[in-house]
C-alpha cells in the first residue's frame, strides 16, 4: 500500500531562480522554445507547461518583454494573453537549433543527486512479510532465508542456478519489498545540456496529494527495469538526439532507487567482463560517470540495487575480484517432487484445468524420461500451454488426460 505523497523527499516549489537551481538564462530559453511551439499563450498556461510558479515565469516574461521579444496582445482575466515577436520567433528559431527541448523545466545535477541520495531505499523484511511478496510463487524458507538478508543490504545479488526455475521471477518480484514511492525529475541539468530523465515506460505514476511539492519532480513507484540479451554498451551511456539536441538518460540512471535485472547475464552483446568493469567503480562507491558529447564528465549517484540473473557458472563470468563486489550470491536450485506437484496443482488449478490425484506424479514420470535428471519449475506451466494448444487445434476441451500428457510432453522434450 503506498502512502499518496512522498516520504523522504518533499521539495517545496521555488520562487526565485536561486531555489530553481538552474539559470534565468536556461529558464527565458525554455520559455522561448515552448512558445515557439504553442505560438500564443498565458502566464498560467506557461506554469503548467514548465513546471514552473507564477513568481519564476513572470520574471522571465517581463524580461523577454522588456527584450522586446515578446508581444502582449490582451488579456485573459488578470493574465496577458501575448505572441513572440519577430524578433522573439528569429531569436526562438536559433536557440531552437541548438535544443528542442521544451518540457517541464529541468532540476540542477546537484539537486537530482541530493534527491536520488535521500530517497535511498530503506528496507525492513523478515520471513513472513517476503513469504507475502513472493505468495504466487512456491518458494522455500532457505530460499527466503537468503532472500531477507540480502534485500536488506541493497548491495547487487548474483542470482544462479539451473534454467527454468524461476530466478527472473524471483528477481521481478522482489520490487514488491518497497512500500513507497519517489520523487523522479522529468529533466536535469548538466552544463546547460538537458538529459531527459523521467519515461512513462519505466516509471509508474502514484497518486500526489501533496500539491506543495516542486512540479518537476513526479511521483512514482521505485522502478524496476529489466534487461537481457539485448544489453549493449550503449544503453549504459548518455544517448544524443542529433535532431533534438536532447540528451537520453542511460539504463542505470533510470533504475536510481530501484531494481535494475540483468537476465540471463552472459548471454548479453555486451561481455560479462566489459559490463563488470564498466560498473566496477558504481559497484562499489555507489556513484556512476557520465560524459557529454563534448567531454564534460559528471558524477551521478549509482543507488539502485542490481540483479544478474543467470544459468551460467559464476567462475565462469568473472574472476573473483569482479565477484566479490557482487556481494550476495543466492543459488536456486531444481524444484523438489514436492515442489514440482505444488507447482503443478497451483498452475493447472489456476488455468481450470481438471485432472486425477496421480495426475502430478505421471508428468513427473513423463518429465524425468529419456536420461533427464531434474524436475524444473517451469514444466508445470509450459505443459499446460502445449495441453491449451492441442485442445484449441482439435476444438475440444482442454484435458490433463494421459493420452493428451504424453503428446505434450513429446511436443516439448526434445529427443537425446
Amino acid at each position: 500500500m503506498y502512502a499518496k505523497g512522498p516520504k523522504y523527499f518533499t521539495p517545496p516549489i521555488p520562487d526565485t531562480f536561486e531555489k530553481l537551481g538552474i539559470s534565468e538564462n536556461s529558464v527565458t530559453d525554455l520559455l522561448l522554445r515552448r512558445m515557439l511551439i504553442e505560438g500564443q499563450s498565458t502566464l498560467e498556461n506557461l506554469c503548467k507547461k514548465l513546471r514552473l510558479s507564477m513568481a519564476i515565469v513572470d520574471v522571465a516574461f517581463r524580461q523577454l518583454r522588456a527584450q522586446q521579444l515578446l508581444e502582449v496582445k490582451g488579456m485573459k482575466g488578470n493574465d496577458y494573453h501575448f505572441i513572440l515577436s519577430q524578433a522573439g520567433r528569429q531569436y526562438a528559431s536559433e536557440r531552437w537549433q541548438l535544443n528542442q527541448y521544451a518540457g517541464a523545466c529541468p532540476v540542477s545535477l546537484d539537486d537530482y543527486y541530493q534527491a536520488t541520495k535521500t530517497q535511498a531505499a530503506q528496507v525492513s523484511v523478515d520471513r513472513e512479510s517476503l513469504r507475502q511478496c513472493f505468495s504466487d510463487l512456491i518458494v522455500t524458507d532457505m530460499m527466503l532465508d537468503q532472500l531477507g538478508p540480502a534485500l536488506i543490504s541493497q548491495n547487487s545479488i548474483f542470482v544462479y542456478g539451473p534454467t527454468g526455475n524461476g530466478k527472473t521471477s524471483l528477481a521481478e518480484r522482489m520490487l514488491r519489498i518497497y512500500d513507497d514511492g519517489i520523487l523522479i525529475p522529468y529533466a536535469v541539468e548538466v552544463d546547460n545540456q538537458v538529459i531527459s530523465l523521467y519515461d512513462p515506460v519505466v516509471h509508474e505514476l502514484l497518486p500526489n496529494e501533496n500539491e506543495m511539492i516542486d512540479q518537476r519532480w513526479v511521483y512514482c513507484k521505485r522502478p524496476c527495469i529489466v534487461v537481457g540479451g539485448e544489453l549493449v554498451p550503449a544503453m549504459l551511456e548518455l544517448r544524443l538526439d542529433e535532431a533534438s539536441g536532447i540528451y537520453s538518460a542511460p539504463l542505470q540512471m533510470k533504475a536510481n532507487n530501484g531494481i535494475f535485472i540483468i537476465d540471463d547475464f552472459g548471454r548479453q552483446l555486451i561481455s560479462p567482463r566489459d559490463l563488470l568493469n564498466r560498473w566496477i567503480v558504481p559497484l562499489d562507491r555507489r556513484v556512476d560517470y557520465l560524459s557529454l558529447r563534448y567531454g564534460v564528465k559528471f558524477q551521478i549517484p549509482f543507488e539502485l540495487m542490481v540483479v544478474f540473473s543467470t544459468n551460467l557458472e559464476p567462475s565462469d563470468l568473472a574472476d573473483e575480484a569482479f565477484l566479490r563486489r557482487i556481494q550476495n550470491k543466492i543459488y536456486v536450485e531444481a524444484v523438489s517432487p514436492l515442489q514440482f506437484d505444488q507447482i503443478f496443482e497451483r498452475v493447472f488449478y489456476g488455468r481450470g484445468v481438471p485432472f486425477t490425484p496421480g495426475t502430478p506424479e505421471l508428468v513427473r514420470g513423463l518429465c524425468l524420461r529419456e536420461g533427464r535428471t531434474e524436475l524444473r519449475a517451469c514444466y508445470p506451466n509450459d505443459i499446460c500451454n502445449l495441453l491449451t494448444s492441442i485442445a484449441s487445434y482439435e476444438t475440444r476441451e482442454i484435458s490433463a488426460n494421459p493420452i493428451d500428457l504424453e503428446r505434450a510432453c513429446a511436443l516439448y522434450f526434445a529427443k537425446t
